[in-house]
């Protein structure tokens, strides 16, 4: 039977991961995702803040469990299987602050790297082993992310700024492309129980053939599909068209950014979830409203401080900057690694404003953000590997 310091232990370990949803729904899920859509003037902050918080609670729900788990059970290995109730506690806390000190301060802090250095830290503190082989495959994505990210966006903000294709023609294909990712995005509906499955394979049982060939078909339909409709709406207004495109895609990066941060938010309680009786669709419920509650009250200021202070951005340059966003984001969630919306929007914003020369681009901004990432991830680690070291001494 649960003790009952144990059950209030737990309880406040609930209202730190409902303080960290707040604080990442107010900067990274919250900000990021519609930031290059209002630099391009193509929605007001306050309805990308409304917008972003359904959105992402969404993908909380739909796309979640793969991170949370990642962040949960396997950073820490060795004697320590599970992270106690203290532990998550004060691995929450210290990263809801840090990611709050960034969102009042202006500065983008890199959600990620904060949870993810706390997590460690107390694992660490409680006698457990570095998990080498996840921390590979984590800091490859993050060091990649830059490049990869900010590479293409700036490429596709170079066609979209040249003359070798006509823009009505590369924004459908660019449309397809997306469609093609889309097809292939798992979600829990199209899964059986406990499992997720993509549209492009939940299909292709029904159709003759080998599998490989029919998912292959599926993933054509869906992109054709959404090319060709965006080339009839560019053929009617191509400015509403290429707005409404940058919309829908601050939607799917929305959803997305949903589906992967809420599992830095709630990540440290899924090994206590079993022991308390707690089904995981629960603390995804309640991480997705603390996500959109975030979204709603603390999202502006950091929507100004992306779609304003890092690039001054028109429409070509925002969806330069939103595709790649979206395909990484998704990455993530499929292979469960915690990524920061915040270096991955930064890094296309900075990418898609080097097209035109790097005009509008601030490089004191970059700098200063590049630090604050890798200071928070030092700074997390530190701090709660020395807090959970004091609680446990006050403890015994």
């Amino acid at each position: 039977m649960v003790g009952t310091a144990t059950v209030a232990t737990f309880l406040v370990a609930g209202l730190a991961s409902l303080f960290m949803a707040w604080s990442i729904g107010a900067g990274s899920s919250g900000s990021t995702p519609f930031a290059p859509a209002v630099g391009a003037n193509a929605i007001s902050v306050m309805r990308a803040g409304f917008f972003v918080g359904i959105l992402g609670f969404a993908g909380a729900v739909l796309q979640g469990q793969g991170v949370t788990e990642a962040v949960g059970k396997e950073l820490i290995g060795g004697q320590v299987t599970t992270l106690s109730a203290e532990a998550a506690t004060v691995a929450l806390l210290v990263a809801a602050v840090l990611v709050a000190v960034g969102i009042f301060t202006g500065y983008p802090i890199a959600t990620a790297f904060t949870v993810t250095g706390a997590v460690v830290g107390v694992g660490l503190a409680m006698g457990g082993t570095p998990q080498f082989a996840k921390y590979a495959e984590i800091s490859t994505l993050w060091i990649l992310t830059p490049f990869l990210g900010g590479g293409a966006a700036y490429t596709t903000a170079r066609a979209l700024r040249g003359d070798a294709l006509e823009e009505s023609l590369l924004v459908p294909v660019l449309a397809g492309l997306v469609g093609a990712l889309l097809a292939n995005v798992e979600f829990v509906l199209l899964g059986p129980p406990g499992e997720s499955a993509s549209l492009a394979a939940a299909i292709a049982p029904s159709l003759p053939g080998p599998q490989l060939v029919a998912t292959v078909v599926v993933t054509l339909l869906v992109a054709a599909g959404i090319a060709l409709a965006l080339a009839w709406d560019i053929s009617r207004d191509q400015a509403a068209a290429q707005r409404r495109f940058l919309l829908a895609l601050g939607g799917l990066v929305a959803f997305s950014a949903g589906g992967s941060q809420v599992g830095l938010a709630v990540g440290p309680l899924a090994p206590l979830l079993s022991e308390f009786d707690v089904p995981l669709v629960a603390v995804l419920v309640g991480g997705g409203l603390g996500l959109l509650v975030g979204s709603w009250t603390g999202a502006p200021r950091m929507i100004k401080a992306l779609s304003q202070d890092y690039s001054s951005l028109g429409p070509r340059r925002s969806i330069a900057a939103l595709i790649p966003s979206f395909a990484i984001a998704q990455i993530a969630i499929f292979f469960g690694i915690p990524v920061s919306f915040n270096e991955i929007i930064v890094s296309a914003i900075i990418g898609s404003g080097y097209a035109a020369g790097g005009s509008g681009v601030s490089r004191e901004k970059m700098v200063k953000t590049v630090l604050a990432w890798v200071g928070s991830l030092a700074l997390s680690f530190a701090v709660a590997y020395a807090g959970f070291a004091a609680v446990d001494a006050l403890l015994l």
